[in-house]
């Protein structure tokens, strides 16, 4: 099939999948921890996609959902839930995500291909998200911010490192392992280089603290009001991104900001949930605790959150 055929393929994929590349130090979510909402913890307590499908429930339906999710969670069924199984169902509810839309899209290119084999080359893959560039070799297009023939150029890197066994093409493991890098240990150093090339926007070799802002708070460069942890992340990038306080971040620093050494996500969000939810600190989560914090958990509809009442009836 001519990648010409094939834009509306491109678009709808490669610009989604560039933004997902960044880990930008939240590999639970593509959301900020602390910017005033619960995204971040809805999409780490659920996965992206399940995430996005309780925002277009409403309250109620969206408390019944979660009180059928907590019964799952609580491994034990001794009616309470620890950071321990907390922890267990955030990294069960990642690796399904990862999952899941690992065989969405290896299933959508091996269409584009018209693939029969149970791997894909790097000229099948280029040829359905980039072919439609060989209709003008001069030229580009930009699209977001983004160059598709950059994209190409990092594609064809990942690409590379992701195929292990250096046969020139990929399984379906392995294509995962493109996908999804922050998930693959042997690919934690091209996730902290594309996140470094990204922010870095002068391509000067050094990330700025302007340019640390403003790849986190799109409003910086337009001079709209910063929110208060934008104020917070000022500090941090003063008083801990920049450890050797030259003004800037190095690849090094930017590893020990987004991989960094001895610290799981999962646990530390785990721990943060059932803190933030412990109604009577016994350090354990009843199912009346976290259904009466529910918007802590999963999102829907209602934008006050505190008209939604819990009903025991409903369970």
């Amino acid at each position: 099939m001519a990648g010409f055929l094939l834009v509306g393929l491109v678009q709808s994929f490669t610009v989604e999948k560039e933004h997902d590349r960044v880990l930008n130090d939240i590999p639970l979510s593509h959301k900020e921890h602390d910017d005033g909402t619960h995204d971040y913890d809805h999409e780490a307590f659920l996965g992206e996609e399940e995430a996005a499908e309780f925002n277009e429930l409403d309250p109620e339906e969206s408390v019944r959902r979660l009180a059928v999710i907590v019964d799952k969670i609580d491994l034990d069924n001794d009616g309470m839930i620890t950071v321990e199984e907390m922890q267990e169902w955030i990294k069960l509810s990642q690796a399904r995500y990862v999952d899941e839309d690992t065989e969405k899209q290896w299933d959508n290119y091996r269409q584009a291909t018209e693939g029969q084999k149970d791997t894909l080359d790097w000229h099948e893959y280029r040829e359905a998200v980039y072919g439609f560039l060989d209709h003008d070799p001069e030229g580009d297009l930009i699209e977001e911010g983004f160059s598709y023939r950059d994209m190409e150029a990092r594609d064809q890197r990942r690409f590379s490192l992701a195929d292990v066994d250096k046969d020139g093409r990929l399984t379906k493991l392995e294509f995962q392992s493109f996908l999804h890098p922050e998930h693959a240990d042997h690919m934690r150093d091209i996730v902290v280089t594309e996140t470094f090339e990204d922010i870095d926007k002068d391509k000067d070799g050094k990330i700025t603290l302007e340019e640390y802002i403003g790849d986190m708070f799109k409003g910086s460069s337009e001079g709209a009001e910063e929110p208060e942890w934008v104020a917070s992340e000022r500090d941090m990038f003063t008083k801990q991104r920049d450890r050797d306080g030259n003004g800037y971040l190095d690849v090094e620093e930017v590893k020990a900001w987004i991989v960094p050494p001895d610290f799981d996500h999962s646990e530390a969000e785990a721990k943060h949930l059932v803190f933030e939810a412990d109604e009577d600190q016994d350090s354990k989560l009843t199912k009346e605790e976290i259904l009466n914090n529910y918007d802590l958990f999963v999102g829907s509809q209602a934008t006050d959150f505190g008209e939604a009442l819990y009903r025991h009836d409903e369970f």
